[in-house]
């Protein structure tokens, strides 16, 4: 005797004890919510992080605010400034500029006995606030 499909409650047919198709859609739904929640507490950390931060890095992308902390942090701890190739500007010698990537720059000042990180600049603002010669 063939084995008969039944209808389940939410309208599928099937021969099982449960709708298997609607325990997949709910087993997706409560995976999808488990990423989601860990995305935000991941957003959540990150913004906290800018708290901590010498310099304002809100809004730089985050390849940037990663180098600019590694290189904040090694010349608070004394490294060199030409090490990560900074150089004073020629119209004030006591700026220096040491660049992130191709289009941003980290300004310092040089306060005599230490380095102190001022700003992380685009290439476009780094341009326009240095004078022109």
């Amino acid at each position: 005797m063939p084995r008969r499909r039944k209808r389940f409650p939410c309208g599928h047919q099937g021969y099982g004890q449960i709708c298997h198709y609607c325990a997949q859609l709910a087993q997706a739904s409560a995976s999808k919510t488990r990423q989601q929640e860990q995305a935000r507490l991941a957003r959540q950390e990150w913004q906290a992080s800018f708290a901590h931060d010498v310099v304002h890095l809100e809004g730089l992308p985050k390849a940037i605010v990663l180098k600019a902390r590694q290189v904040i942090a090694e010349i608070l701890a004394g490294a060199d400034y030409r090490q990560f190739k900074g150089k004073r500007l020629n119209h004030d010698r006591r700026v220096i500029s040491i660049p992130l990537s191709y289009h941003y720059r980290l300004i310092c000042y040089d306060m005599g006995d230490r380095i102190e990180p001022r700003s992380v600049l685009s290439h476009e603002d780094y341009n326009v606030k240095k004078p022109k010669a």
